[in-house]
C-alpha cells in the first residue's frame, strides 16, 4: 500500500517529505466549488476532503491524502491574485493586520476518512506603497493563496506568526505527520 499526495504543488510535496519519502504525488483535477453559505474557516477542510475523494476513485487501494490552503482576512477568502492589480489589492488588504492561513487535510483510504484543518495567523507589518508594488512586480505572488510567499521575499512582509510556520507553506507537517501515524496504526489494529 502506497501513500498518494493528490497534490500539484510543489511546495507541499517538498514539505511531505518531512513525514515520508515513501510517497507518490500526483495531481488532481476536481470540482472547487465551495458550497454556498459555507465557512470560510471549513472551506479548506472541504476541498481537502473533495480531492482526497477523486485521489480515492483512482487509488482505492492507497492511502490519499488530500489538501488545500485559504488565506482568510476578516471572514473573506484572498484566493491566488490573476494579475498585478489583484495582488496590490491584497497586500493593501493584507497590511497592518492579522488573517488566518487554513490548510485542511483529508487522510483516506477506501471508506476510512479522518480530517482535520490546521490554523495559522499571520500579521503583516504596515505596508508602503511602494513596497506592495515592488512585491507585486515579482513573480512569486501569482500561484499562492492570499498572493504572498512566507518561504521566499514575502517573508519580508510579515511582522508575526502565531502556529505552525508549514502550516502557511502549504502542509501542517507535525500535525499530519502525528495524524497520518495514527491512520496508519488504527488501519493496522482493524486488519489484525
Amino acid at each position: 500500500m502506497k501513500i498518494i499526495l493528490a497534490s500539484s504543488s510543489p511546495r507541499r510535496r517538498e514539505l511531505m517529505k518531512y513525514i515520508t519519502a515513501d510517497f507518490d504525488a500526483v495531481s488532481i483535477d476536481c470540482d472547487e466549488t465551495l458550497p454556498c453559505g459555507i465557512d470560510p474557516l471549513e472551506a479548506s477542510e472541504y476541498l481537502a476532503n473533495m480531492k482526497a475523494l477523486a485521489a480515492n476513485k483512482l487509488y482505492p487501494d492507497d492511502i490519499v491524502i488530500g489538501c488545500d490552503t485559504t488565506v482568510i482576512c476578516e471572514n473573506d477568502i484572498l484566493g491566488k491574485p490573476k494579475n498585478k492589480e489583484q495582488c496590490i489589492g491584497c497586500m493593501q488588504y493584507l497590511s497592518d493586520r492579522t488573517h488566518q492561513v487554513v490548510t485542511g487535510c483529508s487522510i483516506m483510504h477506501r471508506d476510512k476518512v479522518e480530517s482535520f484543518s490546521e490554523i495559522t495567523n499571520v500579521t503583516f507589518r504596515k505596508l508602503s506603497d511602494e513596497e506592495i508594488e515592488q512585491y507585486a512586480s515579482t513573480d512569486e505572488p501569482y500561484d499562492k493563496a492570499g498572493g504572498y510567499g512566507i518561504q521566499g521575499k514575502g517573508s519580508d512582509l510579515i511582522y508575526n506568526i502565531d502556529g505552525d510556520f508549514f502550516n502557511v507553506v502549504g502542509l501542517p507537517v507535525t500535525r499530519l505527520y502525528q495524524e497520518l501515524k495514527k491512520f496508519i496504526r488504527n488501519m493496522e489494529d482493524i486488519q489484525s
